[in-house]
């Protein structure tokens, strides 16, 4: 039980920065309604990305930045296979992860795992990289403001602030009406191939934030850092579906719900680790079982505890 509760913190600060990614997989999965799979590559690639840029010197924001837009390229790259070529979605995923998985490579210098080689130590001191220091802070040897929940918290409140504002705007209601309804969207002068690019880069690029994110918080970058990551956010996605849908209904709180959806996902999964002591080769296998139970509790609930639907009732009223 201590050691369960010695590593909370670090399991909420794990889900807040997976659940940046499971935002990005809720735009594809939900509103667009495609399975995109680009995101186990796109993820490390960000992760890459900002651990040689920030390890050569670059700017923080700048390292950052440029692991974002480098997640956008590779959902650019997916949306270009699925609309010029025709490819279905998911394997125009399976493609773009595929090649990904030599591109990170080249990023890291063939390597398949890169620490972060800090140059600028005033850099090292900046406020995100209190990412790396959840356990002095626990100690009460760093301030709370560099406390990672709070730091990743204020990103993901960023973040949803920024989704909720652009998905109410014409180009951003164009979007959903893309995946809501692609032939009613083409009726009302929608090009919705624009419109699946577009949101395949949105999702990728915040996919590739929250690999920068997790790289930094775990000081390296690994080639199979991303691996099993639409497992993941799925999780997320699905979790927060179930536990939030009804009371959840503004957009803002749906994608409130998927991070709560990945803390929720990340503790259960310490819980597991630490109060039964499992092997941890196991925990692939543990996350496909939580998975299919979340997914089980919706089906069940509408066949077995749903009210029965009286036949005749409004003719008999």
């Amino acid at each position: 039980m201590m050691n369960f509760i010695g590593a909370l913190p670090g399991a909420v600060s794990q889900g807040l920065i997976w659940g940046i990614m499971a935002i990005g997989v809720y735009i594809t999965y939900k509103i667009l309604d495609i399975a995109d799979l680009t995101v186990d590559g796109s993820f490390c690639t960000g992760g890459a990305t900002f651990v040689v840029l920030f390890g050569s010197g670059v700017n923080l924001w700048l390292a950052l930045l440029a692991a974002l837009v480098i997640g956008m390229a590779t959902g650019l790259v997916t949306g270009l296979l699925h609309t010029v070529c025709g490819i279905p979605a998911i394997l125009a995923g399976i493609l773009t992860q595929l090649g990904l998985w030599s591109i990170n490579l080249a990023i890291m210098g063939m390597k398949a795992n890169v620490a972060i080689n800090v140059i600028d130590q005033t850099n090292l001191d900046r406020l995100l990289v209190s990412l790396r220091f959840v356990q002095e802070v626990a100690k009460g040897t760093r301030p709370i403001y560099r406390h990672p929940i709070l730091v990743v918290g204020l990103f993901t409140a960023a973040i949803i602030a920024a989704l909720y504002w652009f998905f109410g705007t014409e180009l951003g209601a164009a979007l959903r009406a893309t995946g809501a309804n692609p032939n009613m969207a083409r009726a009302q002068g929608i090009n919705t191939d624009t419109g699946k690019v577009l949101g395949l880069m949105i999702s990728n690029g915040l996919v590739a934030l929250s690999g920068a994110l997790l790289a930094q918080y775990q000081s390296f970058a690994d080639s199979s850092m991303g691996k099993g990551a639409i497992v993941i956010g799925l999780a997320a996605v699905i979790i927060g579906e179930v536990l939030f849908s009804r009371i959840f209904r503004n957009f803002a709180l749906k994608l409130l719900a998927v991070s709560i959806g990945a803390i929720i996902y990340y503790i259960v999964i310490q819980a597991v680790v630490s109060l039964s002591g499992i092997d941890t080769n196991y925990l692939k296998l543990i996350s496909a079982l939580i998975v299919a139970v979340f997914l089980t509790v919706p089906y069940w609930k509408g066949r077995y505890f749903a009210k029965p639907v009286k036949k005749g009732g409004a003719a008999n009223a």
